[in-house]
């Protein structure tokens, strides 16, 4: 099994997966653990995904919870994978989960050699080409594999229904762009019950039904939402100064809601160690981040402000409004995997939430 560029670049490999050919964005992963969480990610939807850290699939895969009900990504590239997992909670081995899941992976690449290449050429899409298709690598043929049309990718993973998670008194309704399932375990942690609707439901009909809007994850190119009418039911709840959080994808959204605009980052930042600092207070974090895109902060309507900040490329990591209960988060404070610390993002969040449901309280007759 091969996985070719366009340039004619080419990493040999063995296949552990799925006998069959794919294509899509190449991407780059950094952490050491966490490939059950990242498979699962409907981020990744449409991408090849390259772990870098040298073994994966020691660990096994357990029963759950995952991030979705099924793998996310086109294939998976790895250095190595572990035929033999080890854990008390492992059911199925990295291996049989791809096969069962009908997803392609590769190991035996170099995947320092791959990263350096990613890094040096921006992400690019690439092929993954089974055994007997590496004979059609340079004819029409090469290009009919499976891949994911990135315009409709939203559809393709988020709910066809409504659904509710019961989880308190304040009740949070959840815009599902292909949000992780930790987001709606998370608020219910924190005491709020989850209204999770799909990202192109009339949603607005129900804000006078909720205490706050959290605007989700999802994979694809943001700027699109632009192009939509979600675009002006996200100004809507703005407008009513319900409390507000976006999260990755999210966060991106309520900025263009904002009037920013979005560019595309060289190789984004995929891992579960992306350093940021609070504007703030000057506090720094280690986060878990799964983005190709960020917000260009000097184009925000003049009510935001910066929140965070990535330590490595200084671009932008949150927002936060000045007066209004807006924020937004680049990176992912419900992890999984990855670093917990930013959790009191949510907290915060929540808070705004209750001060909202106090303040919007029609006082009692006498």
């Amino acid at each position: 099994m091969i996985l070719l560029f366009a340039d004619g670049t080419a990493f040999a490999g063995t296949s552990f997966g799925a006998r069959r050919s794919v294509r899509g964005e190449v991407v780059f992963h950094t952490g050491m653990v966490g490939y059950v969480e990242a498979l699962t990610d409907p981020s990744y939807r449409g991408q090849i995904l390259a772990l870098t850290y040298p073994l994966q699939g020691n660990y096994g895969v357990p029963a759950g919870p995952f991030e979705s009900a099924s793998i996310q990504v086109q294939g998976l590239i790895v250095h190595r994978h572990a035929a033999l997992a080890s854990h008390r909670t492992s059911e199925l081995s990295l291996a049989d989960w791809l096969c069962r899941h009908d997803v392609p992976a590769i190991e035996g690449v170099d995947t320092r050699r791959l990263t350096r290449y990613l890094r040096e050429r921006g992400t690019l899409e690439g092929r993954l080409l089974a055994d007997g298709d590496e004979q059609e690598r340079d004819s029409d043929r090469a290009g009919d594999q499976d891949h994911v049309d990135m315009r409709h990718v939203l559809d393709l993973v988020a709910p066809s229904q409504v659904a509710e998670f019961a989880g308190g008194d304040l009740r949070v309704l959840l815009i599902d762009t292909g949000a992780k399932d930790s987001i709606a375990r998370c608020l219910n942690a924190e005491g709020a019950t989850v209204v999770r609707v799909p990202w192109s439901d009339p949603w607005e009909r129900r804000l006078g039904e909720v205490d706050g809007v959290v605007l989700a994850n999802g994979p694809g190119d943001p700027r699109r939402l632009a192009e939509s009418e979600s675009l002006q039911r996200v100004q809507e709840a703005l407008r009513r100064e319900l409390p507000t959080l976006g999260i990755c994808l999210g966060h991106q959204w309520l900025a263009q809601a904002a009037g920013a605009a979005i560019y595309k980052l060289p190789y984004g930042h995929r891992s579960h160690n992306q350093p940021v600092i609070d504007r703030t207070t000057g506090r720094a974090y280690l986060t878990t981040q799964n983005h190709g895109y960020a917000v260009d902060a000097t184009t925000l309507d003049a009510g935001f402000e910066p929140w965070f900040a990535n330590l490595n490329d200084q671009s932008n990591e949150g927002l936060r409004h000045r007066d209004k209960p807006f924020r937004s988060v680049q990176f992912h404070p419900e992890a999984s995997a990855g670093p917990r610390d930013t959790r009191f993002v949510f907290r915060e969040f929540l808070r705004m939430a209750g001060e909202s449901r106090v303040a919007r309280r029609v006082p009692s007759s006498r």
